[in-house]
């Protein structure tokens, strides 16, 4: 009997719809839906920031260092024109003017998905990295712009508007930047370089439960994602399943708000929007230096997950639709990611490969004289000779 393989993404995405009709019965018939509860959100936060550090840890900063400038016009160019693109297709469907807050609440590529996923897609280290770096930073772009522009979106008062946006931009910084100033004082300490290695693990997971907890209560998830990319304790396995709980956590979270319905034809149209306009963003700004292989896998890398599902309950209590929006689109863009890469990696095993072999490099310098014949070898006969010019 032929034994049938389930693709770890296709499996992946079946436990997580599985995690969210979990969520969404026990908000049903348990207690209700808590997304309007304090810690509820408080805890949606702090999953942002561990998918955010998780992100930009795993980030290869001698892969990207020659891709900064992509990285940058990617986090910000790129996530103005994703989000313009999706807020006219809302637009012309549906004429509200909130289309451009639900444009910016599915723009980013979430980084809990992409570390999931990350390992299985066929692509460069290079390519992963550049994927990883802008699903690590367009997120808190994303949920900034949304949070502070809901006010003059929605004509709401209370977030700050543009200068609340400045304010907290300069807030993470100024944490990122004490974080790393305090690590490379603490890194010159002559008795920490003398600590057991043991000991240094675990006062470093410690310290970053304490950056987790700080960051989350204070909404600095662009400086978490910062701290990321120098503080860099040898956790990498821990790392790793927190990053995976947290994940179903967040998928769990997104069933619970489900309770009071879905509105699927907005929800589709957002996730189509949303997916293609990655395929566009993606197809012309990471072209440079890469092949055609890796610019297809990133112009198909949009992903949604934990940070839509946290600008929704941002939004919720101004837009009481936007969960029932949001969320499903969620699983549109999910699916279609699931669907397009099975297709585009289907097309890479059944491609031909009738490119002639390539010549031993050896053969080559010799035949063309910069090498002289091995020993053994027959050699060529002598051509006239040439009168130097």
């Amino acid at each position: 009997m032929r034994r049938v393989t389930i693709d770890p993404a296709a499996r992946r995405l079946g436990t997580g719809i599985c995690v969210a009709l979990a969520g969404w019965a026990v908000a049903s018939f348990g207690t209700g839906s808590p997304g309007g509860h304090p810690a509820f959100l408080y805890g949606v936060t702090l999953l942002l920031c561990v998918g955010l550090y998780g992100s930009a840890y795993g980030i290869s900063r001698e892969s990207v260092a020659g891709d900064v400038k992509t990285v940058v016009v990617a986090v910000t160019v790129g996530v103005l024109l994703k989000t313009a693109l999706i807020t006219l297709v809302m637009l012309l469907f549906f004429g509200e003017p909130v289309a451009v807050l639900l444009g910016l609440a599915v723009a980013q590529i979430d980084p809990l998905s992409v570390s999931a996923l990350i390992g299985e897609a066929r692509m460069s280290q290079r390519a992963r990295s550049l994927l990883l770096a802008w699903a690590s930073f367009d997120d808190p772009i994303t949920a900034l712009l949304t949070i502070y522009l809901s006010a003059l979106v929605l004509g709401q008062v209370g977030s700050g508007g543009i200068g609340g946006y400045v304010a907290n931009l300069g807030l993470n910084l100024l944490f990122a930047g004490a974080v790393l100033v305090a690590w490379l004082l603490v890194r010159r300490w002559p008795r920490v370089r003398r600590a057991r290695p043991g000991l240094i693990r675990a006062l470093s997971v410690v310290l970053l439960a304490g950056l987790l907890a700080f960051a989350a209560a204070e909404f600095l998830v662009l400086g978490m994602a910062l701290i990321g990319l120098f503080y860099r304790p040898a956790i990498g396995a821990l790392l790793d399943r927190t990053v995976a709980t947290a994940f179903y956590l967040a998928t769990f979270a997104m069933g619970t708000l489900l309770v009071g319905g879905v509105e699927p034809g907005m929800a589709l149209v957002l996730g189509v929007a949303a997916f293609a306009s990655q395929i566009v963003v993606g197809g012309l700004l990471i072209t440079r230096g890469l092949p055609a292989r890796d610019r297809v896998s990133l112009a198909l890398g949009q992903q949604n997950g934990i940070t839509a599902i946290l600008l929704a309950l941002s939004l919720q209590p101004m837009y009481p639709r936007a969960v029932a929006v949001i969320a499903p689109a969620v699983l549109v863009v999910n699916v279609l990611h699931l669907a397009a890469n099975a297709g585009w990696h289907r097309m890479l095993r059944t491609a031909p490969t009738s490119a002639p072999p390539a010549a031993p490099a050896g053969r080559v310098r010799r035949a063309l004289g910069l090498d002289p014949p091995s020993p053994g070898s027959a050699s060529p006969a002598p051509g006239p000779a040439r009168e130097p010019r």
